[in-house]
């Protein structure tokens, strides 16, 4: 049998280039997102049949429906090789402000929680069968804080901590936890970006990277590569200079303003 690749967010961007990825390798898909029409429309302008792909109607921001998404999965089509937490959201907050409040609330149940909760169902099955890929979508802005993306820099440090910690826990398993921080991506959640996006790589080349990282059970990979040089010199940067390296910098745009 084909093996299998469960993805979240997979109605647009990255999720749904690397749903193409995985697809284009002779992986049968398991796709989630809210919208599911959108993912049901694309599988069928790409040709893919019902015996390749099925879809599942999930929020990450709700742990049971998400759950719920993973274990249908399990009786559906079996358990996945490939699990990808790609649901997420970016939003610009200014603490000032009670309703970014509530905004970050939001970013950190489904950036964090969401991602932990889309693990869930598959953990035990994977480490009963001796292997498997848990694959968490962190970014580089994971890296360093930056001005106005308080919500999403701590969610994607989060990330990137959560999965350090699976890491550990099923290391002896044979279940590989592969962290991937992508650079700038053009997808409709970098397009309204109000700053430069150096190194910008289409979703196409980012998932053909990451398939490659994947593939090969990498624990952590910045792509594309140059943002991993990036990201090096601004963690190395003492906070001083950092912090007037990103004075008047652009800030990510806040849902009410």
């Amino acid at each position: 049998m084909k093996p299998l690749a469960f993805v979240t967010g997979a109605s647009s961007g990255i999720g749904q280039a690397l749903a193409a990825r995985f697809h284009e390798a002779g992986y049968r898909l398991a796709l989630a997102a809210r919208r599911t029409a959108e993912i049901e429309a694309w599988a069928a302008s790409r040709g893919i049949g019902a015996g390749d792909v099925q879809v599942y109607g999930a929020d990450v921001a709700q742990i049971d429906s998400i759950v719920g998404a993973g274990a249908a999965c399990i009786e559906r089509q079996g358990v996945p090789d490939v699990v990808i937490a790609n649901a997420g959201i970016s939003v610009g907050i200014d603490t000032e402000e009670r309703g970014d409040l509530d905004v970050l609330a939001e970013t950190l149940a489904i950036n964090n929680v969401g991602l932990a909760a889309t693990f869930h169902p598959f953990v035990a099955a994977m480490r009963a069968r001796g292997r498997g890929r848990l694959v968490g979508i962190a970014s580089v802005a994971a890296i360093r804080g930056l001005p106005g993306h308080g919500a999403y820099c701590a969610s994607k440090a989060g990330v990137v901590a959560y999965c350090e910690s699976l890491r550990g826990e099923l290391r002896a398993s044979g279940v590989k936890v592969v962290t991937l921080l992508p650079g700038y991506v053009d997808t409709p959640l970098t397009r309204g970006n109000r700053y430069g996006m150096p190194f910008l790589l289409q979703p196409e080349a980012f998932a053909d990277r990451a398939f490659r990282a994947i593939e090969a059970g990498a624990s952590y990979r910045v792509i594309p590569w140059q943002m991993g040089v990036v990201a090096k010199l601004m963690r190395a940067l003492p906070n001083d200079l950092f912090d007037i390296a990103v004075q008047g910098r652009g800030r990510k745009q806040r849902r009410n303003g």
